[in-house]
Order: C-alpha cells, then structure tokens, then sequence
C-alpha cells in the first residue's frame, strides 16, 4: 500500500486555506450530529517517526469541542497489560455512543513495530492481525466509526527531520536512539508496516495513507477523510439494518454437539454423607490447583448460567470455598448499566477479564445477549444473529491467549423451579432471592428453552465447551461444577 502514496503532492497557502477553512468548518457541525446521533468514532494515527503524527493530530482536535473526545497516547504494554489478553487494554479506551477516541498510535505497533523490535515471528504476528479485523469488524457491526491514518514520509525526509529537530535545543529531546535506529532500518520497517496495512485494510476499517512531506496536503487529506466518513456513517444509521448473510452464525468455529435440555436426565442424587465426604476431598485438589495456576501463570474464565433458582450461588460458593481469595473473583452481571449501554456489549465483560493466573467467575455472562436480551427484545435481530459469532470470538480470543475457558449450564425442569420459587416466598430470609421478574421470565420458559438449546447448539466450541450440571440436586451439580472445573485445569496444565 505504500507504494502507492504520492509523496510529491503540495498545496499552496491560499489554496490550503481556503480548502482546510470549509472542511474544518464542516467538521465543526458534523460533531454536534455525531453526538445527536450516538455515533462513536475511532481516529487513530500511525506512521513513521518524525512524521508528523504529534503535531496533526494537535490541528485536529482544535476543531472538537473538547468536551467530546478522549487522546490516548499508546506506549508499549506495562508489565500489568502484558498479564492480560493484548487487545485488552484497547477494548476498555473504546468510546461510548456519541464521543471521539483518538490515538497517537494504536494496537498496531504491537504487529508492526514488534515484527522488527521485538522478533515476532510471522505466523504470531498473522494471529494478532486477524484478533485486530475480528475486534475492528465487532465494533463496526455495532455502529462505531473507525478512520485510520498512516504518516508516510520516505528515508531521506525522514532524515532530513530528524537532523534538524536534533540540531534545535528545544526539541532535540524529541529525537530518541529509537527513532536513529528505526531510520537506519527504514527497508525493515517499510516490510512490517506495509505487511500490516495490507492485511488490516478492510471494508470496515480501511486504511488511509497519508503523504506527509508537505504539512498542508496532509492536513488537507485528513479533514477530507474525517467529513466524508462521518457523513457515510451518519447516513448508514439512518438506513435499516439487514440481517447478516452468508456466514454461518456460529462463525465457522469448531463445534461440540450438545443434548437438548429436554433430553438431559435429571434423576441423579449423591448421598448427603456421601457428599461431605467427596466435597471436602475435591476441595482439597482444587486449592492445589489454584496454586499451579497461580505458579504457571494460567488465567481461567468460568461463566455460570442456568434458570431462575437453579443454584448458582450456592455452586460458585463450593467452588470458591478453598480457592485463595486474592487470585480470584466472582462478577455479578446484572442489567447493563447506562455507560454499558452506550458501548459494544462486549465491552464490559472485557473490563473484567482477568490478569494471567487468576480466576474469573462470571454469574451470568456475555450469555444474555441471545437469551434476556433477545426474548425481552433489549437488542435487534441484527444484534442477536451476529452475537452467536462474536461470542465465539472472545471466547476464542481468551483462549489464544492461554485461558481456560469453562462454562456450566446448570439445568432443573420447570416444577423443581416452582417448588424452589415457592419456598423462598415462604421463607423470610429468603425473600429477596425472588423478585416479579423471576414470575415473568418463567411464564416463558418455553421461549427461553428454545434460546438455550440454540445457544448451547451454536456455542459450544472445541475450546469452551458447555457442561451440562444437572440441578435439580444441588449436590450433586456443587460435586460435578468441581470436578468439570478439576478435569480443565488439570487438561491445560
């Protein structure tokens, strides 16, 4: 792509004026529409040192009101980020409906620059860049805007500004060894960028290279880029959305044929002795395991779902009894908040995953996208149909990073939940287990028991497969939650 950047075009003061003057103006409105709208718009810079990146971004913003955007300044990942999955730091900058995020750099240099500085090999580099499409397109698909800049100057500009920022007092300390000894392996760096830009130059978020030897042009290019693309992505969200075609919902991801819920028999017991007896024993191994997950430095994400009153407190409570309480935690989801709502839904399940050799327990999950949310009609059908696939993403993408995914539905048929419902209502301390919206979901248990057999049928990868627990004895589902949870960790390590 970079070939095909023309590094001799100029313009002219008047010209640069009267051109940059009317688009400056437009995009001076055009922001008012993207916060009516909702819009969220992603801006980020990349490019070659020296080429500019500070100083037009700067010219940028002047135009916004700087109520409406957040600048990130990527550096390379502390110690804590390298303990998370590498897009996760970059997930929770994504902005809300309505607002600007911009980056002086990006998620790139992780799969450009780490090509040349950091030996990353090919076929990692290749994964990385597919990881970055899958997140660009999951943000696209929910409406969020992506302009992508590149700076391109050639080696003897390059040079050329770096000599003489050097030979200036006040900013000499601008140019870094870094920056000499990117210039003196210009050829490499032009391999990795050009490597990068062809493979994450997409329908939804193409890539702009910008020729900067002449400040003018380039600004001149870049207000262009930002008016028309805003404009395109107003008038999309005025156009109704069509269901996805061609794909397969699932994604394409590698599937384990799960029971209908119908189908799974719900007659075993454990004896109460029994139980004790093999409780305490399992409990036991697991507090060894979480010692080598902690020593190994492998993270592990459990998702709990299951009706109304199916027991899933008191089954995270077993698990979590002889785990160390600083290397794990229980997240409660319940409805998304108003800042949750205006980011990808994903979002906030991403804000909670955990560093590498902790453990992530979620009671209820990413899961209510194609069950709550789809029956209750808190997302479109559009939302629903692609769900299935981002969610086989993420979990595919915690996976890749070395998680432990493992994900129980925990199952009882509809007269133990009337029986259990029942009893609460009867039992003081019990009360606030059972609210009206318990009573409503299950006047449609059928709907949502066709939601979970679709859900259990289309997300139950090779990589995070569903474990049925049968329920309707707690104790016995609280004894094989543990054992499923042993039998992972012990697979992984």
């Amino acid at each position: 792509m970079l070939e095909k950047a023309d590094l001799k075009k100029t313009m002219i003061g008047p010209e640069f004026k009267q051109l940059c003057g009317r688009l400056k103006g437009e995009l001076a409105v055009l922001q008012h529409a993207v916060k009516e709208k909702r819009l969220p718009v992603i801006v980020l810079f990349e490019g070659w040192s020296a080429a500019g990146k500070g100083s037009m971004l700067a010219d940028l913003i002047l135009t916004l009101d700087p109520r409406s955007f957040k600048v990130y300044s990527t550096l390379p990942p502390t110690e804590e980020e390298r303990r998370r999955p590498f897009l996760y730091r970059h997930w929770i900058r994504t902005p809300e409906g309505g607002r600007f995020s911009i980056f002086d750099r990006s998620w790139y240099p992780e799969v450009s620059l780490a090509r040349v500085e950091e030996k990353l090999r090919a076929k990692e580099a290749y994964r990385m860049m597919d990881s970055i499409n899958t997140f660009e397109r999951q943000l696209s698909d929910d409406g969020t805007l992506i302009i992508k800049f590149f700076l391109h100057i050639s080696h003897k500009e390059q040079e050329k500004r770096l000599k003489k920022l050097s030979a200036d007092k006040d900013t000499a300390w601008r140019v870094t060894p870094r920056d000499w000894k990117r210039y003196k392996l210009y050829d490499e760096y032009y391999t990795a960028f050009d490597e990068m830009l062809e493979h994450t130059d997409t329908p939804y978020a193409p890539w702009h290279v910008i020729a900067s030897h002449d400040k003018g042009a380039a600004m001149a290019e870049i207000y262009r880029v930002m008016v028309t693309s805003i404009k395109s992505a107003l008038a999309a969200k005025e156009k109704p959305p069509l269901l996805p075609e061609g794909s397969p919902e699932a994604g394409g991801f590698p599937l384990v044929r799960t029971p209908k819920l119908s189908d799974i028999p719900l007659d075993m017991t454990v004896d109460p002795e029994r139980y004790k007896e093999l409780l305490k024993k399992k409990q036991k191994k697991l507090a060894e395991l979480h010692n080598r997950l902690y020593r190994t430095r492998t993270p592990v994400v459990v998702v709990y779902e299951g009706w109304d009153a199916a027991g899933k407190g008191g089954n995270i409570r077993r698990l979590v009894k002889s785990l160390d309480p600083r290397g794990y935690e229980v997240v409660p989801i319940a409805a998304p908040s108003k800042t949750e709502l205006a980011h990808q839904y994903l979002w906030r399940f991403w804000k909670e995953v955990p560093k590498d050799g902790h453990v992530a327990i979620f009671d209820r999950s990413w899961y209510g996208r194609v069950m709550v949310e789809h029956i209750e009609g808190f997302c479109t059908p559009q939302d629903y149909h692609r769900a299935f696939r981002e969610i086989n993403e993420f979990e595919k993408e915690l996976y890749d990073w070395g998680a432990v995914v493992i994900k129980f539905w925990l199952q009882i048929d509809k007269e133990e939940q009337l029986r259990r419902f029942k009893d609460r209502q009867e039992t003081p301390e019990k009360q606030w287990k059972i609210t009206d919206e318990d009573w409503r979901n299950r006047e449609k248990w059928d709907q949502y028991e066709d939601a979970v057999n679709r859900m259990l049928e289309l997300t139950s990868t090779e990589y995070a497969p569903w474990t049925i627990i049968e329920s309707q004895d707690k104790r016995f589902a609280r004894l094989k939650a543990i054992e499923a949870f042993i039998s992972a960790i012990q697979k992984r390590l």
